[in-house]
């Protein structure tokens, strides 16, 4: 049942799951990888940018893009990162579960948040994807239906690691993605 993603077993190539680390801390383990004050660096070119929650409405307002005018209430992504070359903005949403409760109906919001963020970024010229980090707890079979929503509202899911290839990240040589 795993869509867009092979899991989590080749760790170094992609993003691991929030829990364990969060995206700057990742990639800043990475050969050839170097992130300063969320700026991203490969081989010491700026190739992104890193946003947490708030970061992402101060870089709005550096860019001159008054949020209130566009959507009504603040959406706070637990990670988000721009990247460069492919002038793409990507959310990321980890979702970590091991009980049931409210997260299974919180992947149900993907299009409407999708659409929320992709208004913000009009002004920029920028295209958004919407990601979903989840915890193995997702690849109970209860999970299908959600999981092929979310796919239909041109949203993705990964289990437990983002290839860095999804992102339009460099990967470096030492661990080439199969």
């Amino acid at each position: 049942m795993i869509k867009n993603g092979k899991g989590g077993g080749n760790t170094k190539t992609g993003l691991v799951f929030e829990g364990k680390t969060d995206l700057a801390t990742f990639l800043n383990s990475q050969d050839g990888y170097r992130v300063t004050d969320g700026i991203v660096f490969y081989n010491d070119k700026k190739v992104a940018h890193i946003f947490k929650k708030y970061e992402f409405y101060r870089y709005l307002r550096e860019v001159g893009v008054d949020w209130t005018k566009i959507i009504s209430k603040k959406l706070l992504p637990d990670n988000s990162i721009y990247i460069i070359i492919n002038n793409t903005f990507f959310i990321i949403e980890c979702k970590y579960q091991q009980v049931a409760g409210s997260v299974d109906e919180k992947l149900q919001t993907c299009d409407f948040k999708r659409k929320q963020y992709q208004k913000l970024m009009a002004p920029l010229n920028i295209d958004v994807e919407y990601i979903y980090l989840l915890s193995d707890w997702f690849k109970d079979p209860k999970y299908k239906d959600v999981l092929d929503y979310i796919i239909s509202m041109r949203c993705y899911y990964y289990f437990e690691y983002i290839p860095l290839t999804k992102l339009g990240l460099p990967v470096p040589p030492s661990s080439e993605e199969e």
